[in-house]
């Protein structure tokens, strides 16, 4: 498959000189390649992440002058072809290792956990002070509504999980969504652009400084709530230095609700993205806890 990847590359890129190549597996939605040791390559495994790489070049492209962390910089792309296999972006490889969980659990003095949060946070401020009116009238984004999208959510893992699921867990979901949709939750929201997927593995560090080198991967990213980017580190590293981060952040208590509710969702979506897209792993994943 690397051959088809290289040649796809080059008959548009003929003064690229490829000299070694090796794929990086953490990649879902998508075939990454590191090209060089220097330039990452990404190929969207489907259909619908041809329009999900084309909408996230445009946001890169977009946002680029306002972000101060160093984010991917698209300068190779293809997307006259619209085939899994013939789309691609590349960008300079970004420096730095994937903050994992035990990762920032190794970092003992608290000053540098403090440094962390800070500028995870910075990142977040920048990012989320482009409103979704902005955004939605410069990129022609669809706006997204977050209750809707809840509403929805919760309509598909009853008619696609629950016939995977225990009868008390399919209760607990049930009376989770319900309460959550009619409650208070959503009338504090302002819609902004958000990264949308912002986890352990989209976060880079370097350990030897404990700074933050970048953030990659903005295939989730698009106009919602800005607490769903909360969700990911909530997610990804738990309580304490959660509340490290929505402390920094301006109103950060007003969507903590939102923040805890959503990180309840992760793995349903797993095991959703599972079942649409034959991805067994990512479905047992994500419904083991329920079965």
């Amino acid at each position: 498959m690397n051959n088809n990847f290289i040649e796809n590359i080059q008959s548009l890129y003929s003064d690229l000189s490829i000299e070694d190549i090796y794929p990086n597996e953490i990649g879902q939605n998508n075939d990454v390649l590191i090209v060089n040791k220097s330039l990452v390559f990404r190929f969207p495994k489907y259909k619908i992440g041809i329009n999900q790489l084309k909408r996230e070049t445009e946001i890169l492209k977009y946002i680029k002058g306002t972000i101060s962390t160093p984010i991917p910089n698209p300068i190779y792309q293809s997307f006259e072809e619209l085939e899994p296999g013939k789309v691609f972006t590349g960008y300079h490889l970004i420096d730095g290792v994937p903050l994992w969980k035990e990762s920032l659990i190794g970092v003992k003095r608290v000053d540098l956990v403090k440094g962390l949060a800070k500028q995870l946070v910075s990142f977040l401020v920048e990012l989320h002070s482009i409103s979704g009116e902005k955004a939605s009238r410069d990129l022609k984004l669809k706006v997204r509504n977050p209750h809707e999208e809840m509403y929805n959510l919760y309509n598909k893992i009853r008619n696609k999980l629950f016939p995977f699921m225990r009868k008390d867990a399919q209760q607990e979901i049930s009376q989770s969504f319900e309460t959550f949709l009619n409650g208070k939750a959503f009338s504090n929201l302002d819609i902004t652009l958000i990264h949308g997927d912002f986890g352990a593995s989209n976060i880079l560090w370097d350990p030897e400084t404990s700074m933050i080198s970048g953030i990659i991967d903005f295939g989730g990213s698009g106009l919602g709530d800005p607490a769903y980017d909360f969700a990911g580190i909530l997610s990804s590293y738990g309580e304490d230095f959660f509340d490290m981060c929505i402390n920094l952040y301006p109103n950060g208590q007003e969507i903590s609700e939102r923040v805890k509710f959503y990180k309840s969702t992760f793995a349903l979506q797993e095991a959703l993205h599972g079942i649409e897209n034959g991805d067994r792993q990512a479905f047992e994943a994500g419904i083991k806890d329920y079965k």
